[in-house]
């Protein structure tokens, strides 16, 4: 059914709204794609909702290649599956809790693993039923502290999430490189460029896992490559470790006055003034010399807050996101955290703790950081702080610091933990040269889940001996939503959208433009014919909207193919524009159609 613009439930806007920070949000919203209901969640509108029924059926059509089954489960759950993980707790603030009229707790649902899991125990029970993968398409509810970016940080969102069940980890592996090469091929179909990197597992738990990145300076995720190969999410990179280094013959550590250097660049000024080191050993200090001991909170899923102290060179900053991804093994409880530097309440009650000044102590036998120490507080320190290296640290008095305290040596910790900036040149983990920053939107991950979920639902089969094992599962989610958004983001020029034909809501977008009878006849038997050759029409045969208007709003609409019906009727042809390379060709009435037609085939 060809769609006459004076039918359409459409309105589109001049202007940007207040609120839009991005491309896409802005662009969607004018094109009257989608609208505003609250902070991080949008209606769909007749266009919007074409455009991503296009991206589901792309993504239907690969998982349906990988032999997966589709299901539907609620988005409305019960608290028991989700207690029985410890996922009630995990997720903290971001799960969406809520409570029927007789008061049982129920939830909004962030993923679906549970839910998947007591499914298939519910019907299988044999190693002949698998290997078995099962996907949805579904609403998901996180409750974002600060939804942005329109569709790419909302609080209710489409996502494709697949679950893969097998007897043992060699079919898990067959399992994830099958979801891998179907993502790949999604990815590809949408004309999405992406970048597969490295990742951390966080909550989900499992071991190895993978983000499909699309690449865009309004990303909110890091991600670092080598020209070698490399590609990691900077949470997922690993720092080249400095050999130890032996301290048998090294000074004994010095406290020296040095007030008035609460700062990193302060204490390397003073140092260099106080103890100048001589150029065979080393050279002027300088910031990468000094450790700094930076103290976090951090809120516990139960609501606990616990301050951490975190070592590291003093040029290198903390990185929150590569801490909060790694810090979970070193925590007394599992799940999503808050993490934030220390404020002046939180030290107030380590009375030990001087500010600008903090340091791990003088002696192993009594250390002001760690766990046994005389504060209680975890002392975690950056892979560079090795045996045997030497540093300039706080002595715990103000104006005072320590020289040559030796790790190891002097001082110990509860633990390594990748915590600090991952620049541009360091060096790649697996040797394939330098690291490159850039920035990207997270379209897909894939996790190895392995036991995890099984284990806490006791999910098992029997094996081909009789014998009861537990299944291995994968997890792999797409966001749907979030793919409009990133083409909208990758597709877009100054005038508005420019769709690729594989989603734009219609393949060829007619104009009448004049105000004849015969413009408005000759545009609606071309969109009949357009219809009848099997491609769909957008029609704008608004009878009292100006040219400018009209030509505007398929520009913003960001249809592949323009067609316009006007002044050159009268010579008998119509102008046939491409919207992407803003070609444009006048073609004969009676071509026109299989003009149009080839275009859409070669496209």
């Amino acid at each position: 059914m060809v769609q006459r613009l004076s039918q359409l439930f459409l309105r589109t806007l001049r202007e940007d709204p207040v609120d839009a920070e991005v491309a896409s949000h802005k662009l969607l919203v004018r094109a009257g794609y989608i609208r505003r209901a609250a902070p991080g969640i949008y209606t769909w509108l007749p266009l919007g909702l074409s455009v991503l029924r296009k991206v589901e059926e792309i993504v239907r059509e690969e998982m349906a290649a990988i032999g997966a089954q589709e299901v539907h489960f609620p988005a409305l759950l019960p608290r028991e599956p989700y207690e029985a993980t410890n996922r009630w707790t995990e997720y903290g603030e971001g799960l969406f809790r809520l409570q029927d009229r007789k008061g049982a707790d129920y939830l909004l649902a962030p993923t679906h693993e549970e839910m998947f899991t007591l499914l298939v125990k519910d019907l299988y029970s044999s190693y002949k039923d698998l290997p078995l993968s099962l996907y949805q398409i579904q609403n998901k509810y996180r409750d974002e502290a600060r939804p942005r970016a329109g569709l790419l940080r909302g609080r209710e969102f489409i996502m494709k999430d697949s679950y893969s069940f097998d007897v043992d980890d060699a079919g898990l592996d067959a399992s994830y490189a099958a979801h891998r090469a179907a993502y790949l091929k999604i990815f590809e179909r949408l004309g999405l460029e992406i970048v597969p990197v490295a990742a951390t597992a966080g909550a989900m738990g499992g071991s190895k896992s993978e983000e499909f990145l699309f690449p865009t300076e309004i990303g909110e995720d890091t991600f670092v490559r080598s020209a070698g190969g490399y590609a990691a999410n900077v949470e997922a990179v690993t720092t080249v470790v400095p050999d130890e280094i032996d301290f048998s013959n090294a000074p004994a550590a010095e406290v020296l006055d040095t007030p008035n250097t609460p700062t990193i660049e302060t204490l390397v000024a003073a140092a260099n003034q106080i103890a100048p080191r001589a150029e065979a050993d080393g050279g002027a200090w300088t910031a990468a010399d000094t450790l700094k001991n930076v103290v976090l909170a951090v809120t516990l899923p139960t609501g606990e807050r616990q301050l951490v102290v975190i070592g590291v060179p003093g040029d290198r900053g903390v990185d929150l996101k590569r801490v909060e991804a790694n810090i979970g093994s070193f925590l007394p409880v599992a799940g999503e955290i808050g993490l934030e530097q220390a404020g002046e309440e939180d030290l107030k009650k380590q009375p030990l703790i001087v500010k600008g000044y903090l340091g791990p102590g003088l002696s192993l036998d009594e250390p002001l950081l760690g766990a046994g120490s005389a504060t209680k507080l975890l002392y975690l320190v950056d892979p560079r702080v090795v045996r045997g290296t030497a540093w300039i640290t706080g002595a715990n008095e103000a104006g005072k610091h320590v020289f040559g305290l030796v790790a190891g040596r002097d001082f110990g910790w509860d633990g390594v933990i990748e915590c600090t900036e991952v620049r541009a040149g360091d060096p790649s983990p697996d040797g394939s040269g330098p690291l490159e920053t850039a920035r990207g939107i997270e379209m897909g991950h894939i996790f190895q889940l392995g036991r995890k979920y099984a284990e806490a639902l006791d999910l098992k089969v029997l094996d081909q001996n009789g014998k009861q094992v537990v299944v291995t599962m994968g997890s792999y989610g797409v966001g749907v939503t979030r793919a409009v958004a990133a083409l909208a983001e990758a597709n877009h020029d100054d005038r508005g959208l420019v769709w690729p034909r594989s989603v734009a809501p219609a393949d060829v977008h007619v104009v009448a433009v004049g105000r004849g009878d015969e413009i408005f006849q000759a545009a609606g038997k071309l969109s009949a014919e357009l219809e009848d050759a099997g491609l769909s029409v957008i029609y704008d045969d608004r009878p009292k909207v100006s040219p400018g208007v009209k030509f505007g709003d398929a520009e913003l609409l960001g249809v592949p193919t323009i067609l316009a019906v006007g002044r050159g009727l009268a010579d008998g042809v119509v102008e046939i524009k491409d919207r992407r390379s803003g070609e444009a060709e006048n073609v004969a009435v009676d071509k026109a159609v299989d003009y149009v037609v080839n275009a859409v085939r070669n496209q």
